[in-house]
């Protein structure tokens, strides 16, 4: 499992210190701290980054605005981004929410407002709304990762690590390379999630990443997968199975 990365955009060096030791106490990890636009766009391009902390306004510039905007009209580099700022200017916050940001904070920020923030850009983005309303074990699915929800912190499991799913009434084994997880959501509904055409459901308990799949027993409907894990497939989905033609 990995953490999920945060930019921060803010120029008081103190407040963007402490917006960095809120996140990583509740095990966010900061991949940087940009304090001009220019810095902001660099950082941006250039580090790994699942979402945006941006202050309106940098050196007294709406320069935050302006990221914002700049990141929204280039196809595929937008990522959720919450604004915070301690403006009350009416026309600055009419030309901020044109950006469509997934959250607008204003300062002093609280801890809980920032976290309850994160959660619904994740959710807003990836068009899953209130995933997180339980104090259960919740999850965000995206093409490329997992966002799982442990406590106050999102934390990531990324797609091509999965080996299997297998499910148990309302709750779903998530077995990766490393590590379980077990994660309220139907088989349905993550099938729904998750690629058709890397994930494909063999069995009415198991969906199954066909890049694991290392070996097929026909004669006994027998799965053997990555890491000498193994699953069974019904009579339903031979036909699927079948129709393999690139083994890993």
């Amino acid at each position: 499992m990995d953490k999920v990365n945060i930019l921060i955009i803010e120029d008081n060096l103190d407040e963007a210190k402490a917006l960095q030791e809120l996140l990583q106490r509740n095990n966010y990890n900061v991949v940087g701290i940009a304090s001009t636009h220019q810095e902001a766009l660099t950082l941006f391009y250039e580090l790994p980054i699942d979402l945006v902390i941006i202050d309106v306004f940098l050196d007294g510039n709406p320069d935050g605005i302006s990221f914002a905007e700049t990141i929204s009209i280039i196809p595929n580099a937008l990522k959720p981004f919450v604004f915070l700022t301690s403006s009350k200017d009416r026309q600055i916050f009419e030309r901020a929410k044109l950006t469509k940001p997934f959250s607008f904070l204003l300062k002093p920020f609280n801890e809980l407002e920032v976290l309850y923030a994160i959660e619904m850009a994740v959710e807003k983005f990836y068009d899953q709304p209130n995933v997180f309303v339980s104090e259960h074990q919740d999850t965000v699915i995206s093409e490329c990762y997992l966002f799982i929800k442990k406590k106050n912190a999102l934390n990531k499991v990324k797609t091509d690590n999965i080996i299997y799913i297998e499910v148990d009434d309302r709750y779903c084994s998530i077995i990766t390379e490393k590590e379980k997880f077990v994660i309220q959501i139907s088989l349905g509904k993550i099938s729904e999630l998750l690629c058709s055409k890397t994930f494909v459901q063999t069995h009415r308990k198991y969906i199954v990443n066909t890049n694991a799949i290392e070996k097929i027993i026909l004669e006994d409907n027998l799965l053997i997968l990555k890491d000498n894990h193994q699953v069974t497939f019904s009579g339903k989905y031979k036909e699927i199975i079948k129709s393999f033609t690139i083994l890993k």
